[in-house]
């Protein structure tokens, strides 16, 4: 366990994009609230069904105030695949190396699937964890409890 708790400090990280860019939790602190979606495998049907929706919706995610990042233990490549195949128009970040490095910090990796469970984070603009929400692998996300979640803490 790493101590994460709620009103506690998110942990940081830097990971790749689908595209191949850095992107840095505290680089969003003093401007955004960020949606944290850890999921475990591109191309998966929950998974893909849960990212179209997510697309679906994006102006709801992504505001002045509000950011989403999802999180995968897949290489970069097939995150692009996965973007490009599904018309994914948002970050979809690689957790491959250090192997679930990230979603061990989140308490979220799996070590039997060797992926990250389908867990959520809101961490708020100034870095704190505010809301998180555990679904089975077979479950899909509530996007509405999500989005009234990230913009109570925006």
């Amino acid at each position: 366990m790493t101590g994460l708790v709620l009103g506690g400090a998110a942990p940081d990280f830097t990971l790749r994009d689908q595209f191949g860019q850095d992107v840095t939790l505290s680089s969003y602190r003093g401007r955004k609230a960020v949606a944290l979606l850890f999921f475990p495998f591109a191309f998966s049907g929950v998974c893909t069904g849960e990212m179209a929706e997510v697309r679906m919706r994006l102006d709801e995610f992504l505001t002045f105030d509000t950011e989403v990042l999802a999180i995968s233990c897949d290489p970069m490549f097939a995150l692009r695949a996965f973007a490009d195949a599904d018309g994914l128009n948002f970050p979809l970040l690689s957790d491959f190396w250090p192997h679930g490095e990230v979603s061990r910090a989140y308490d979220v990796f799996d070590e039997r699937s060797g992926a990250p469970r389908r867990s959520s984070y809101v961490v708020d603009r100034d870095g704190t964890v505010r809301w998180a929400v555990h679904n089975a692998t077979s479950e899909g996300r509530d996007l509405d409890e999500h989005l009234r979640q990230l913009a109570a803490h925006a």
